[in-house]
């Protein structure tokens, strides 16, 4: 396994990485919406949010040597149900190539944030 790391996209806030490489695959953490530039939360909404989630994830990507047309599966993490079309109209720009994915609504995210990506890839 190799650790995957890029100041490009946040810096893990707790015990984990943000990415690992196994077996030809590429296993991203979970990503908020932080700006990797200044360490917050992006401001707005859904969109926003959305966006700055798959930029961290895209970066992450690139570092590891691959790029989101090999992405195989996401999970998305929505705090309101509600938001799902919004994040679907960014998600579609960012990943293009319609691999496996689960979408939940969940109770809270880390930070109080409004959604959370994660992603693997073949490299």
């Amino acid at each position: 396994m190799e650790k995957v790391s890029t100041k490009k996209a946040p810096a893990a806030i707790g015990p984990y990485s943000q990415a690992i490489i196994a077996n030809g695959f590429v296993f991203t953490s979970g990503q908020i919406p932080i700006n990797p530039e200044n360490g917050e939360i992006v401001p707005g909404g859904i969109k926003e949010q959305a966006e700055q989630s798959l930029k961290n994830i895209t970066a992450i990507l690139a570092e590891a040597g691959t790029d989101n047309t090999k992405i195989v599966r996401t999970m998305c993490f929505l705090a309101d149900m509600n938001d799902f079309a919004a994040f679907n109209e960014v998600y579609a720009k960012y990943i293009t190539e319609f691999p496996a994915r689960s979408c939940v609504a969940v109770k809270t995210l880390p930070k109080g944030v409004l959604c959370e990506v994660e992603a693997t890839a073949v490299l």
